[in-house]
């Protein structure tokens, strides 16, 4: 039949007993970069060199490296180490994230060969390096803004600027539009790997720089080594074939906003939109802190009050790689200052060892393991939704079922966990319990239970 109206033939409606798959209907993994294999069930911890000791420098933090190896540590993630600009500085002593010099090392740190033996050090000990990278901007005294004023964007009086649309005043902004300030880039990125041996890069601000570009850097960087890329950004397009991981900033925002109302709904809408619209092999940065959230926004403490706890287990049982921040270990309870000298005071803290039982478990069970490796989180459904979080992760024979109370009420909570019966042991207290159909579940005032059974496990259920 022909449509008088449009001249093109009427379409019929499509038969599902009669369809045809084509090649182009299968499926296809959108995330391609290959993660480094050691990265599978790793965690990052993320240094402050200038804050970490009172010394701050690379030989005085080289000498925490066993204690972090012992706390589970696997990632080193420095802030740049690199030369400061003085020309516009903030405070006393500037931001990193003013970068003077992308093949210099700050003084205020040490030297270049202080800096490769913290790297042979880590390396010694299992841990990984990836260094805080700046593309997007640079310091105004850079010396790339006299030999090379064209790699930067304008004014329309034609003046060097910030970043666009942001506060940043102590840098100016590089136009990724000029193809040798991007060959400049990459190299200065492959000379750290080469000259250095780290194993990969923090990349800062990474969504205002074009994705094209990172996709390049990333396979030039691999064919040197097998690097690992985290992106300060949170956005689907940077996991297809450039960055390992990106940042879980709204899990951190529901997560406060969960503390706050005392219920668990911001929550469960998070892992609903990370479980439906998430690369199945993508990884996300889970977090109670890190430098932005510590320098501008608050101590967790500050921000999670009482609810800290279940945030922290929370970070490291759903999907993502869990991030611990300079001095969490230690109960960090203010925030450090940025453009100045703040040593981290170290001490003893109850939260070593829970991120140490955490991490333990991370590395251990596979359902938590990173990426396409681990489980996918499925939900168990509870009589007590406003207040219950609840949800499996299976894996290889290896099974995590969190049920956490974000509520200030003692609850005693069902669990519809049929689907889930066997043997478990309850990681924090070592008791076991075994699951059989509705299971109830009294948890104290911010209480949590980690319900864990390993394929090793002789006595589980099938």
């Amino acid at each position: 039949m022909i449509c008088i109206s449009c001249g093109l033939a009427s379409a019929t409606p499509p038969d599902p007993t009669a369809v045809v798959v084509r090649p182009e209907d299968t499926p296809k993994p959108y995330v391609q970069v290959k993660h480094p294999a050691w990265s599978r069930n790793a965690v990052i911890y993320e240094v402050n060199v200038r804050q970490y000791t009172q010394e701050g420098t690379f030989k005085a933090f080289q000498q925490h490296l066993p204690r972090l190896k012992e706390l589970g540590v696997d990632i080193l993630w420095l802030m740049p180490i690199h030369p400061i600009g003085e020309l516009n500085r903030k405070g006393v002593l500037g931001s990193y994230y003013a970068v003077k010099d992308y093949t210099g090392v700050n003084p205020e740190f040490g030297t270049l060969d202080d800096f490769k033996a913290l790297v042979e050090a880590a390396h010694k000990l299992g841990m990984k390096v990836i260094l805080d990278w700046v593309a997007n901007h640079s310091a105004w005294d850079n010396p790339l803004t006299k030999s090379h004023p064209e790699w930067y964007t304008k004014t329309l009086d034609g003046k060097f600027q910030p970043t666009p649309w942001n506060d940043w005043d102590d840098v100016v902004d590089f136009d990724f539009d000029q193809p040798a300030m991007r060959r400049y880039m990459t190299e200065a990125m492959k000379y750290w790997v080469r000259e250095t041996g780290i194993d990969g890069y923090r990349c800062d601000v990474s969504g205002f720089i074009p994705v094209d570009f990172w996709e390049q850097v990333r396979v030039e960087l691999d064919a040197i080594k097998p690097v690992f890329m985290l992106a300060e950004w949170e956005s689907r397009d940077l996991h297809h074939k450039a960055f390992d991981m990106t940042y879980a900033w709204t899990f951190w925002e529901k997560l406060k906003e969960a503390a706050h109302q005392k219920k668990a709904g911001p929550i469960v809408g998070y892992l609903g939109t990370d479980a439906n619209s998430f690369p199945r092999d993508g990884y996300r940065m889970t977090f109670t802190d890190n430098h932005d959230k510590n320098s501008w926004e608050g101590t967790p403490q500050s921000n999670f009050g009482p609810a800290l706890e279940p945030a922290i287990v929370l970070t490291g049982v759903v999907n993502g790689m869990l991030l611990v921040y300079s001095g969490q270990e230690a109960g960090l309870d203010r925030s450090l200052k940025f453009f100045e000298r703040d040593p981290i005071e170290w001490k003893a803290h109850p939260h070593a060892a829970l991120f140490r039982k955490l991490i333990a478990l991370k590395h251990e069970n596979h359902a938590l393991w990173n990426g396409a490796a681990g489980g996918e989180m499925i939900r168990i459904v509870n009589d007590k939704p406003d207040q219950v979080v609840s949800f499996s992760r299976a894996k290889d024979g290896d099974e995590v079922i969190p049920v956490v109370n974000f509520s200030d009420q003692e609850v005693t909570v069902k669990l519809e966990a049929k689907h889930h019966a066997g043997k478990y042991v309850e990681h924090f207290s070592g008791k076991a319990r075994e699951l059989e159909g509705t299971e109830a579940f009294t948890l104290a005032p911010w209480g949590y239970q980690v319900l864990v059974r390993s394929r090793n496990d002789s006595n589980q259920s099938p």
